[in-house]
């Protein structure tokens, strides 16, 4: 079991070396270790690491994105655009647009020793709570690209898919609504 009191988050920047990690999944590994920094250095996304007793326990990385509705796909157009905006999720515009700002989790890894402890439905719910108090972004959603080993987590966390164009693909766009959340 993970003591969340000594879990502490670090932002990769310069002159930050993450501590040993190994999630199990060598692109996840490597994209730590190569490719990190140069997201950062770049403008391109921020990874954070959550350390635990001198151990990168999980990292996430994350960059803007948008929801993009295709017209041109298998799916019934008007039935993707009500699943998304029914008058639940009701978004007023006085123009329809084809994109919707989000945030996207690029990378969500946690290390073998700290699998099944519930660190990455705590860092769901860090970015989730991140979100929504900084309203002032203007981001409605949060995507992800998910592994299809990873599908029952996403859903487990609240994450829907966004088509079922994507549905024999090894990863496949799933996504969250802020709105959701309480205001």
């Amino acid at each position: 079991m993970i003591d969340y009191d000594l879990l502490s988050t670090i932002k990769l920047e310069s002159g930050v070396n993450p501590a040993p990690f190994d999630c199990g999944d060598a692109d996840l590994n490597a994209f730590l270790v190569e490719d990190a920094m140069n997201y950062y250095e770049d403008f391109m996304g921020v990874t954070y690491l959550l350390e635990y007793k001198q151990r990168t326990a999980a990292y996430y990385c994350l960059f803007m994105d948008k929801i993009v509705f295709d017209f041109s796909g298998k799916d019934d157009p008007k039935r993707q655009w009500w699943k998304l905006f029914n008058k639940k999720n009701k978004i007023h515009f006085n123009k329809q647009r084809k994109g919707y700002p989000a945030l996207k989790i690029g990378r969500l890894a946690v290390d073998d020793e700290f699998k099944g402890c519930g660190i990455g439905s705590y860092i769901l719910k860090v970015v989730i709570s991140m979100m929504t108090v900084a309203r002032d972004l203007g981001c409605r959603f949060i995507t992800v690209d998910a592994y299809k080993e990873a599908f029952a987590f996403y859903l487990k966390n609240g994450f829907e898919f966004l088509s079922s164009e994507d549905e024999t693909d090894n990863t496949r766009l799933m996504y969250y609504d802020l709105k959701r959340i309480p205001q």
